[in-house]
């Protein structure tokens, strides 16, 4: 299969011309989230959902909850009440439900360099967000390697071109060529120069998020800032039932600066969590609660996302697996986010195989279903995954990005409106007729159908006169003919150059550290 440069810039050329297009509308506008209209799956009934939340409840009041080497967290739980005994808290029966469902917002909206990208998360409204932390990158060009800052940007690069990706996410992968000390500056500002859509912060530690809220100060002002959700946090507990410190850090500071926090259990079936989704659901929503209202109490109406990372173990070898079991707690903390009242946040198109290859689009096609399916609010990990997140394809991610396009569609519903009826061409074509070239086909055929440019629809013989290529060459092509002729949105000058002494300042405070 051809694979050089002339190749690829051939290849999007003229997928191009296929469509008719110039190259100024090979990204086409789009809103900046999607509003879905389709049903979600109501998959457990209210008995199970209500069982769940008694186990949850049971869990938090008799086991309790460690919040390690970070005493602010357990000044706060003892001010409200809770039963603190050392670094274990124990919690009064519905208290953590009753401080969220006070206070939480049920949906909120996080402003972006452009406002025309701010998004709603919560209810009716869904965004689409890459792949978080993976430390290798690989593509046809690429043998498996660790990632760069240059890989990172690229990522923000091509998430900021497509119209399917609402935001560019937060260490979407490792830039291992900067110490861990140091990279969170250089992330955020790729975020901030390379997209004008909306970006998460550094979680690793109080200090380095609190470099995230001065960049995005920056970028924003600090009044609004201080009203509104400029950033979002992914906030990890260390499941089984701990808060490290790290966590809590983050947690306080993007709380107490009124910005998201992304609360996000993860849960591996027989390692961190017990085997059955039944009680792994118990031990999500307990993590998840306590980590919310938390951020309640630390100040209240501050934007929270109830997160679920789950995943099964492959008894026989030790090897995550993203199968059944997973999938159903998918669907099963969608409903239980909703009777919370707070905004649903899961992944996405995430699958065990190592290469873009057929194992990777079915599993990623089958738990991106289940994930729609679950009226997720925030979908992160939703393009480039391959070995369960541990590594992102260049190629895999620009598929995925097709396949989001095609559920946005899905998800808009059916359009009732007396202009979608064609009656009209009924009375004129007739019985028997072609709606071929009447007049509401011409009108509407442009965009009638979701219409992937690397997803292959021609016929054997034009696909073979094209160069016989599968979906990753094409893809590959897509890749560099995007990253070649990307230009950045537009920045003042003077904020450039003050988020880059910024970043030079704290760079040179800060020592050199790769652990």
């Amino acid at each position: 299969m051809p694979r050089d440069g002339k190749t690829t810039q051939r290849v999007a050329r003229r997928g191009r011309r296929r469509r008719g297009d110039s190259a100024e509308e090979v990204v086409p506008s789009a809103p900046a989230f999607i509003t879905r209209t389709a049903p979600t799956y109501e998959y457990l009934s209210n008995e199970g959902l209500q069982r769940i939340e008694d186990e949850a409840e049971r869990l938090l009041v008799e086991i309790g909850i460690e919040f390690r080497d970070y005493p602010p967290t357990l000044d706060v739980f003892k001010k409200a009440g809770a039963d603190v005994r050392g670094e274990l808290v124990r919690f009064q029966p519905g208290m953590c439900r009753e401080i969220i469902t006070k206070s939480a917002p049920q949906s909120f909206t996080q402003l972006s360099r452009n406002p025309d990208r701010n998004v709603k998360i919560g209810k009716e409204a869904m965004v689409f967000s890459p792949l978080y932390g993976a430390p290798f990158v690989r593509s046809l060009d690429i043998d498996r390697r660790f990632a760069t800052i240059e890989d990172f940007n690229n990522f923000v690069k091509l998430s900021q071109l497509t119209p399917n990706m609402h935001h560019t996410g937060g260490t979407i992968c490792e830039p291992t060529d900067i110490p861990v000390s140091k990279r969170h500056l250089d992330m955020v500002y790729g975020h901030i120069r390379y997209s004008d859509k909306p970006y998460m912060g550094a979680v690793t530690s109080g200090w380095q998020a609190e470099d995230s809220i001065r960049m995005t100060e920056m970028v924003f002002g600090k009044n609004v800032v201080d009203k509104d959700c400029c950033i979002l946090a992914m906030i990890n507990p260390t499941s089984p039932l701990v808060y490290d410190k790290d966590a809590l850090e983050s947690l306080h500071v993007y709380a107490a600066h009124g910005q998201g926090s992304v609360v996000t259990p993860f849960i591996i079936a027989g390692a961190s969590g017990p085997v059955t989704p039944a009680s792994m659901l118990a031990q999500l929503l307990a993590e998840a609660l306590a980590g919310m209202a938390l951020a309640q109490l630390i100040r209240p109406g501050a934007p929270v996302i109830f997160g679920i990372n789950s995943m099964g173990l492959n008894m026989r070898t030790g090897a995550p697996v993203r199968f059944d079991e997973s999938w159903k707690c998918v669907l099963a903390c969608g409903q239980l986010a909703r009777r919370l009242g707070v905004p649903f946040r899961c992944g996405g198109s995430s699958s065990t195989s190592k290469i873009p290859d057929a194992q990777a689009g079915y599993e990623s096609a089958l738990y991106l279903n289940y994930t729609v399916q679950s009226g997720v609010n925030f979908l992160i990990h939703a393009a480039g995954s391959l070995e369960l997140g541990l590594c992102i394809s260049y190629e895999k991610f620009v598929l995925d990005c097709e396949m989001l396009g095609a559920v946005t569609r899905m998800v808009e519903g059916i359009d009732f409106s007396d202009d979608a009826f064609a009656l009209n061409d009924y009375v004129e074509t007739g019985p028997g007729g072609n709606f071929l070239s009447a007049p509401h086909t011409l009108a509407r055929y442009k965009t009638a159908f979701f219409d992937s440019e690397l997803y292959d629809s021609l016929s054997f013989e034009q696909w073979h006169d094209a160069g016989s290529m599968d979906s990753a060459v094409r893809a590959n092509a897509a890749v560099k003919s995007r990253l070649s002729d990307f230009e950045a949105p537009p920045i003042d000058a003077s904020l450039d150059d003050a988020l880059l002494d910024f970043i030079s300042r704290r760079k040179a405070e800060l020592p050199d550290s790769y652990a």
